[in-house]
Formats: C-alpha cells, structure tokens, sequence
C-alpha cells in the first residue's frame, strides 16, 4: 500500500472495521477464536513447568491477541511513507530524530483515527487500547514488531521463531513456553525480517532470495540469526544478553561462575597478557565472562575488538576502567564481484587488523571464533597484545581440536601439523564453561553455569601442544586448583599469590 501526507485516513482497513460499528470485522480483520495458540500459555513443551493461569507476562503472544496485526501493518505503512516524506529532505538525521519524528507521526495516525471512530458512532476505543495500537503501529515501524515484548522480556534467554506457526521461548529459569506467532504469512515474516535487516541492527544488512542467511546485532547487544527460503518455513532465532554489564566479582559472588582463586588467577593472566580462549557449548556465558575479564584490564590501555558482528559492545560498559574502547566489525559486502574477485564493500578481518596497527593499539581482542577468523586471532596472540576470544567446544582438550579445525579454514597453506603448532605456541590458556539444569521437586528447572576447568598450552613434542591441568572439576563440578603453568610466577607482578588450595 502505497500513502502520502494526504492520504485519508478512513480508507484503512481499522477505520473501515469502525464504521460497521463494534464487534463486527470489518475487511481483513483476523479471526484468533479457534486460534490453537490464543489464551495464558498456551503450550508447554520438553516438560516445562507450566504457568499458573493468568501468570505468565507473555499471556496472549508476542503482544495483545486483540490487535488487528493486517490492521497494524496499514498503519505502518501509512506511517512509513510519511516518514519517509517529513524526512525526504534532512541530511545527517540522528537515530534519535528519526525516532522521535516517528513517534509523532504514530500519535497523528491514532488521533486521526480516534477522531474518525467517534464521528462513525464508535466510542468502543479505551486509552489503554489506544496505547497498546500505538506500540504495536511504532514496533512495526522501528522495533521488531511483534517480537518486540519478547525482546524487552528481561526474563528471557532465547527465542525461537518457527515460521507462523509458533514462538518457543526459553527463559533464564529454564522455562519453555510455546507462543501464537508473530505473523499471519510467510510473505509477512520474511518482511518482518527484511526490514530489520535494513534498519532494526547495529550495521545494515540484507535479507532476500538471493541472500536467504542472516546474522545481525540487534541494538542492546541480541543477536539475531534467520533462514529463509532454504527451510519449509523462515526460522528465527535471537539470543538476549541478559547480562552485558557484568563484573568478575559479580560472577564469584553472585552468580557462582567462578571461585574467588580461579578469578584472582584469571585477572591476573589478563593483566600478563596472557591469550585466553573461553570455551563452552552454546549459550553457557561465554561472552559474559569474556566481557567481565575486560573489565579488568589496564585503564591506560587502548583497546580494539574485531568481530564478525559486534557483539562484545565493549564500548558500551558501564566500567570506566575501559576508557578507550574502538569497537570493529567485518562487513560481508554486496553479491557483486570487484577487480580483485571479492565481493565489493567487503572488509574481513584481516583487512581491520591491518588498519589497526596504525590507531596505536595497546590490545587486540577477536571475539567468537566460528571459522577463518581463528587465524587473525593468532595473529593478535603472535604480536603479544593478551588475546581474548570464545570458542564452541565440549570440554576444554576439545577446543584445541575444534580451533585446529577453524585455521584449516583459513585455505590450504594451513595444514594440520602448522595448525596445531600455531596455536601451542599462542594460546596460554583455555578457560572451559559449563551450563547444568537440574529440575527440583517442584518441577522448576535451575540453571548454574560455572567454569569447570581451565588448561595451559604449551609446545611439547615435535611442537604439538602439551596440556596442563591448571584447574580441575571440583567435587561439585566447579573448577579446582590442579597444576600451576609454568608462567604462575610471572602473575606475582600482578598481585596474584597462590593460595594453600593449590596442591
């Protein structure tokens, strides 16, 4: 649908509805009384403890089961185009202008609409009903539509997006609660997503037939990861950081993720600069530690990360002992081929860590190693800067084979024999993080997560890695003192001292 300034309002879809009066769908209105996913929690699965009735804050979806989602989609258009006019002529607007101007035309549409109801004898509209199409017209237009509540829940740990069929949610308790969806049609998911690709992100993407894959950094610090057109049905996952601002004394004391001896060891080996890989299987905090480990850091110093998307946000902690934080990204580029076969626009991170060397760097930190970036993440640990990256790995001997595995990517002049050498001679030490859930009498489901061991790497025979166990899985599973690195004295400058727990 295509409006200008001048549009009337009453051709819409919702102010159609008004005139027939209240209670009788008007055109396009969506009938959800047989809906299988309409009411409190409706669905459990993989023996989820299930919510009293009328006790979950996700009662009826993603927002209220009483919109009109083809009715909220005419307004956005409507207020689409009309931001895009009021801004037509602006250079250099702000986010926060653009939202700004955006709000304001979303309160002129529901006035307008309101107006127009009451003259049509429809005086059914509350101001909480006002309120609740307000948002979900605005959520469109600038947010993440009707996933945008689920975004904001700070209960959440993830949620999973199966086409319009349904929404999973899994939250920090290790709940799983089963959803309505977030859209009425394949077409309206896949523009839901599109449009998030070009504006709802940290950095633009696109999301089309032609590029049917898409990772984007959401703004808080989620991530965002989709499938379209490859699968039966668009599949969505985004991943909410709960904890971005997070301290180690918070992880010791709060959270139990680590022991007050294995975080004094571990801030001090970041203060050495020693290269650190925190391994763990998907969602075990891996970034979460990582970003707490930074916190510890020289304030003098002047630090990059390089990612594929932005994700540690090391920019915007709260901490003011990161001062001089420059936050890089690689860019995919376009699908067209330059003179020099790659894809026009492309910066890998190979390209950033070679601009970098001339911003006067103190540290270089390479966040998730997924791939081929495993090799610039070595070339930061070769110049010595205290690399600080994660890894997805079982248990911690396992991350050598799967990071050996991620430089064999880097193209053929890597082999294995180099791969292994490489990294025994630049990875000091692997700090290993485990999730476990335990499900009480009650039902409830309880989550820990805790680094259960850390290893040393060093050359060994034939300049393969050798192992030691620094810290070990205690009694209860959390790491213990084992056998101290080589290096231990070395941490002494850095206000470490052994405790008698060491054997």
């Amino acid at each position: 649908m295509t409006t200008t300034p001048g549009t009337d309002i009453t051709d819409l879809p919702i102010l159609r509805h008004a005139a027939t009066g209240h209670g009788t769908p008007g055109p396009g209105a969506r009938d959800n009384s047989s809906s299988p996913g309409n009411g409190v929690g409706s669905g459990h699965v993989n023996g989820s403890r299930p919510r009293p009735p009328g006790s979950s804050k996700r009662s009826g979806g993603a927002q209220g089961s009483d919109l009109d989602w083809a009715q909220i989609r005419s307004f956005r258009r409507v207020a689409a185009d009309r931001l895009a006019d009021r801004l037509r002529d602006s250079d250099g607007v702000s986010e926060e202008h653009r939202r700004n101007v955006a709000r304001q035309i979303v309160s002129e549409l529901l006035d307008e609409h309101v107006r127009a109801a009451y003259q049509a004898g429809d005086q059914s509209i509350t101001p909480d009903s006002q309120a609740a199409m307000e948002k979900a017209i605005f959520d469109a237009l600038l947010g993440l539509g009707r996933l945008q509540p689920l975004v904001d829940d700070p209960e959440l740990e993830n949620i999973e997006v199966f086409g319009c069929e349904k929404v999973v949610t899994l939250d920090q308790y290790g709940r799983v609660e089963e959803l309505p969806p977030v859209a009425d049609s394949e077409e309206e998911l896949r523009e839901m997503v599109a449009n998030l690709a070009s504006h709802g992100g940290t950095t633009e993407r696109t999301f089309t037939e032609n590029s049917p894959i898409l990772h984007l950094n959401l703004h808080g610090g989620h991530r965002l990861a989709a499938i379209g057109w490859l699968a039966t049905q668009t599949v969505i996952n985004i991943r909410r950081h709960r904890l971005i601002n997070v301290t180690i004394d918070e992880l010791v004391g709060e959270y139990h993720t680590l022991t007050p001896e294995l975080a004094a060891f571990l801030c001090a080996a970041v203060q050495a600069r020693r290269s650190i890989l925190v391994a763990g299987e998907p969602n075990t905090g891996k970034t979460t530690l990582l970003r707490a480990l930074t916190q510890v850091i020289d304030p003098g110093e002047k630090i990059a990360t390089f990612e594929t998307e932005h994700e540690l946000h090391l920019d915007e902690l709260r901490s003011s002992s990161i001062r001089r934080p420059i936050a890089l990204a690689a860019r995919p580029g376009s699908g067209e081929q330059g003179p020099d076969g790659r894809p026009v626009g492309e910066v890998t991170l190979d390209d950033l860590l070679e601009a970098a060397l001339r911003l006067n760097l103190d540290r270089m930190l390479v966040g998730e190693i997924r791939g081929p970036e495993a090799l610039p993440m070595l070339k930061v640990a070769q110049a010595g800067a205290g690399s600080l990256s994660t890894i997805h790995a079982r248990n911690a001997r396992d991350a050598i084979e799967r990071l050996a595995t991620c430089l064999l990517e880097a193209g053929p002049h890597i082999t294995d024999v180099l791969a292994h050498r490489l990294l025994a001679h630049h990875v000091d030490l692997i700090v290993h993080i485990k999730l476990r859930a335990n499900r009480g009498g009650d039902g409830q489901v309880k989550q820990r997560r805790y680094v259960d061991e850390v290893i040393a790497l060093e050359p060994g025979e034939r300049g393969m890695p050798a192992v030691t166990d620094v810290f070990t899985a205690g009694p209860n599973g959390v790491a213990m003192p084992g056998t101290p690195p080589p290096w231990i004295g070395e941490l002494a400058d850095h206000g470490y001292r052994p405790s008698q727990e060491w054997p």
